[in-house]
């Protein structure tokens, strides 16, 4: 085997633990988000603070292995595949509007009081939910084009 076709199969093989490990953030995330949906209506009597703290640790670690991690890579030049690159140029706005609500629900979620917590969280997790179901969705058509 020569060293290009060496180093090609270790950036793949690097690749796919990278996807792998972001679809395991993702099942993660959505498993508490769904813990997180399920506490309606968000009666004082159930213990949201805990929750929404793992929540949001779990959501920045896989929103920044999906940034820090395939994104970069991509953006880096490390990626030599046309067809990763045009997919990727096209769904990273969409990416990135995501990106951008969780973060900013991790940062407002950190800040809050029990009380603001109950009155904002139905309507931010319904647009939380909306966002991040739209990024898995080009998640998945970038990493079956990663991985074709």
């Amino acid at each position: 085997m020569s060293i290009e076709a060496g180093k090609s199969s270790e950036r793949r093989s690097q690749t796919q633990a990278m996807i792998t490990e972001l679809i395991t953030e993702r099942q993660q995330v959505w498993s508490l988000y769904c813990s997180v949906a399920g506490l309606e209506p968000f009666t004082p009597d159930k213990p949201v603070e805990s929750l929404i703290q793992e929540f949001c640790q779990v959501l920045v670690d896989y929103i920044s292995l999906g940034h820090f991690g395939i994104y970069q890579r991509i953006t880096n030049g490390k990626e030599r595949r046309s067809k990763v690159i045009k997919l990727a140029e096209a769904i990273y706005p969409s990416i990135a509007q995501a990106t951008d609500l969780a973060i900013d629900f991790n940062d407002k979620y950190e800040k809050l009081s029990r009380t603001e917590i109950l009155d904002s969280l139905p309507g931010d997790l319904s647009a939380l939910g909306e966002q991040l179901a739209t990024r898995i969705e080009l998640e998945d058509q970038l990493i079956k084009t990663m991985v074709a």
